[in-house]
């Protein structure tokens, strides 16, 4: 596709117990780019109280969903489980019921979590206890005395179980109350804490016990009874971690599907809050391209049982569009191989709406440039693998994200393809020497070892020369492909002046290729004739005066506004810019044979110096190995992230400023997911 996809603009009008499923249907098929909400909502209600109401209400909905996703998030934390960012492809909006199992799975979990923390502080007061009773276990003082040399208060006596109960739930963390036996037990407070327990404990009727007269330390019954409830306490907490795994288990895969759910209704909600809308009905208005509309109004037929009403304008009848407040987004739609380099085009700039697509010209050409740069068997199997490693989602890679997956896989097959010209695998030169020999001589009859020889030496500088030639070939043909677009552009919107007397216009065209025509005989043997300086003046008359010259074809007078000596000085800084570009962008390509020699010359160096390691000790041929490999690392790391940014840089600079002199705006759908 040449232009990007027709797009029109849309207006759905649905009913409000439709709407849910509505936007659910478009989410999902990431088709229509909704409009900024209108302010005019007079035109589709006057009843202010209608439409105050419904946002109430959306308010309401709004606000229990995002309750219900962080109830969802809090019971996953403490599950240990890492919940979505964003909703799965299989997620719905929240049907009937989810409401109630949301409920169960976080009372469920907050139960168990409230078990933990109580027992959990349990457990710290009793081992405080412990600390403390063990520390006076053998102190040679009464019994009766210690209440008055530690910090602790404690308490020996008769309660019954109810009263216990009772004890701590008023006193919660303050008191620690271990059972002796059925009747018996051990109160424990802090020293600050004395009177409370005292006070407590006489409410609830605590009968003393009597310690033997004279009997010194902490009673060793009293000692095992707080270790037995540590004991106890520490297998509590360990049946539920245990519970804690299961739930893990349990619950996995519910609390992922009603977050994605959540998630999905957050979103449904927060565009709710964006649409025109009254109590009973809401507007949906956005871009749609052209070709999808058909599909996308049938499909919300078949959902709503025939409940919503549209219409299509095309983007002339748009009244935001002619008063050029807002710009028509852009679609792409290309194959597997150019849609891989749709991000790369608008990482610099989407087209304009109606404007030549540079997309399907980018991909063949980074491609080539990136293959003759990169020309290596085994590095480009390399790039080929991980560039399918990504795509198939078996490899995550931060730097590398699925957008340059497919990249990867072309320019990997483009290398390799350059790899069996050049006879490189993995930087060896030798080893593809007789395969290649045999299939030239097979076919002419002439065999070669390498079809394309560019390693420098006194017998093969024609051939280098020659390839250095072809580079400059190969951006001849870029720039001019891009003053052709320019020209297109131009003339499809129709500023005519641009598209013919512009420095990258028919006149800045016809002076490239009338210039490169001239180099050419002259290197070819021919010479210069006074003939090639009107082929040249021509064209630069026609840039120096171009603004003179449309006003007499469209009728106007030709009047010079800024004055004549400004016009003069304008012009001659014009036609020096136009020169000067011409040079640099065309000599720019000579870094496309650079470093198709370079990568050549690096491989060489390092065969090299693995070939001296492996002459100079008994372990020379595994050390040999090691430079091989790591050689071969440093080339496909370091030369290849080379090779992109120069790759990128020749489509940035000589190709896209023939053309990309206003930028568009991307056609950017309303979806549930960022990952399509």
């Amino acid at each position: 596709m040449i232009r990007p996809r027709k797009m029109k603009q849309i207006e759905m009008t649905v009913l409000e117990r439709d709407v849910d499923k509505a936007i659910e249907f478009l989410g999902n098929r990431g088709i229509i780019q909704f409009s900024e909400k209108d302010t005019s909502i007079e035109r589709y209600s006057s009843d202010e109280d209608d439409v105050n109401e419904a946002r109430v209400n959306a308010e309401r909905t709004s606000a229990h969903t995002r309750e219900n996703l962080e109830k969802l998030k809090t019971a996953a934390a403490y599950l240990e489980i890492e919940l979505p960012t964003e909703p799965e492809k299989t997620a719905r909006l929240p049907a009937e019921g989810e409401e109630e199992l949301c409920e169960q799975i976080v009372d469920t979990v907050n139960a168990v979590s409230k078990a933990e923390h109580e027992k959990s502080l349990e457990r710290q007061k009793i081992e405080a206890t412990l600390t403390e009773s063990r520390a006076f276990a053998n102190l040679n003082a009464p019994f009766k005395e210690l209440d008055q040399l530690s910090y602790l208060t404690l308490r020996v006596g008769r309660l019954d179980p109810q009263s216990r109960e009772e004890m701590l739930e008023t006193l919660t963390d303050r008191v620690v109350i271990v059972p002796l036996d059925d009747e018996r037990v051990l109160a424990a407070a802090s020293r600050r804490g004395r009177f409370a327990l005292d006070s407590e404990l006489k409410k609830r009727s605590f009968t003393p016990i009597a310690i033997p007269e004279g009997y010194k330390g902490i009673p060793e019954e009293l000692l095992t009874s707080l270790e037995n409830r540590m004991k106890q306490t520490e297998r509590e907490l360990q049946g539920i971690a245990e519970q804690k795994v299961r739930l893990h288990n349990e619950y996995e895969k519910p609390l992922k599907a009603l977050t994605s759910s959540y998630l999905m209704a957050t979103q449904v909600e927060k565009l709710k809050a964006r649409l025109v809308s009254t109590k009973s009905v809401y507007m949906l208005s956005g871009w749609v391209p052209a070709d999808a509309i058909i599909d996308l109004v049938d499909g919300l037929s078949k959902l709503t049982d025939g409940r919503v009403a549209v219409r299509t304008f095309v983007p002339d009848e748009v009244k935001s569009i002619k008063d050029g407040t807002e710009k028509v987004p852009v679609s792409l739609k290309h194959g597997r191989f150019i849609e891989g380099f749709e991000p790369l085009v608008f990482s610099y700039g989407a087209p304009l709406y109606g404007t030549i697509d540079p997309t399907p010209f980018v991909a063949v050409f980074f491609t080539l440039f990136f293959g003759i740069m990169f020309g290596d068997v085994g590095q480009g199997f390399v790039l080929f693998l991980l560039g399918l490693l990504i795509a198939k989602k078996k490899l995550k890679i931060q730097l590398l994200s699925m957008n340059y997956a497919r990249p990867l896989i072309f320019v990997g097959i483009a290398s390799m393809i350059m790899g069996i010209l050049y006879g490189s695998v993995f930087a060896n030169e030798t080893l593809l020497e007789k395969p290649i020999e045999a299939i030239t001589g097979a076919i002419t009859g002439n065999p070669v070892s390498h079809i394309i020889h560019i390693m420098p030496d006194r017998n093969n500088l024609d051939k280098l020369f020659a390839f250095f030639g072809f580079s400059i070939g190969i951006g001849v043909i870029l720039n001019s492909m891009g003053l052709i677009i320019n020209i297109m552009n131009q003339c499809i919107l129709k500023n005519y002046e641009k598209a013919l007397f512009a420095k990258t216009g028919l006149a800045g065209l016809l002076f490239f290729w009338y210039a490169i025509s001239v180099a050419i005989r002259i290197i070819l043997g021919g010479q210069f004739v006074t003939l090639d300086l009107l082929g040249l003046a021509i064209p630069v008359f026609c840039i120096f005066f171009g603004p003179v010259i449309w006003n007499l074809i469209s009728g106007k007078r030709p009047i010079v506004k800024e004055g004549l000596f400004a016009f003069i000085i304008e012009g001659v800084v014009e036609i020096l810019e136009t020169v000067s570009s011409y040079i640099s962008s065309t000599v720019s390509f000579l870094r496309v044979g650079a470093f198709a020699l370079s990568h050549t010359v690096l491989s060489f160096i390092i065969f090299s110096i693995a070939e001296l390691v492996a002459e100079g000790s008994a372990f020379g041929t595994l050390f040999s190995l090691v430079i091989v490999i790591f050689g071969n690392l440093i080339i496909i790391l370091l030369e290849g992230m080379i090779v992109a940014i120069q790759v990128v840089r020749l489509q940035y600079y000589e190709f896209f400023s023939k053309f990309f002199t206003e930028t568009g705006v991307a056609f950017t759908p309303f979806r549930f997911r960022k990952e399509v």
